[in-house]
């Protein structure tokens, strides 16, 4: 696992009404700030990455479909530089992934049909100095192929 990265799986308790799944509390061991909440979509087979920030921890969940959620550790300090973890959340895998600052990460949508993602970062968005640093997905400063592995 990448260094300061952490995952918590998330339980979903069913009733006859429904369901409740708790996603991210402030007494989880990786709380460290509310930022803002926000939602954004992913459609099946695109690839939304790379992207780090400098002062922001992300704290992501896909709450409708699924994803694979894919981070590049690539800072020159960390004992985990050069590692790369994958993560397959969703509807079939609840599970909140927390991501320190610079730490590339990105996602594909791996579901037939539009993925719901979630984050909580520690940050509010800053229109006018975007905490946000891109790379393409094909990037070759990235060992990593987001083709689908079959076989």
């Amino acid at each position: 696992m990448i260094e300061g990265v952490a995952i918590k799986k998330l339980r979903v308790i069913p009733d006859e009404r429904g369901r409740l799944m708790e996603i991210f509390r402030s007494d989880d061991e990786f709380f460290e700030k509310f930022g803002q909440v926000y939602m954004t979509t992913v459609l099946p087979g695109v690839v939304k990455g790379w992207h780090y920030h400098k002062l922001q921890h992300d704290n992501i969940t896909c709450l409708k479909g699924m994803i694979k959620l894919v981070l590049y550790d690539n800072r020159e300090d960390s004992p985990t530089k050069g590692e790369i973890n994958e993560f397959f959340i969703g509807e079939h895998n609840p599970t909140l992934v927390h991501i320190p600052p610079l730490v590339f990460h990105g996602l594909k949508g791996i579901s037939l049909e539009e993925a719901l993602v979630l984050n909580v970062p520690t940050e509010p968005y800053n229109y006018k100095e975007p905490d946000e640093f891109r790379l393409p997905p094909n990037t070759p400063e990235i060992p990593y192929d987001w083709s689908r592995k079959d076989g």
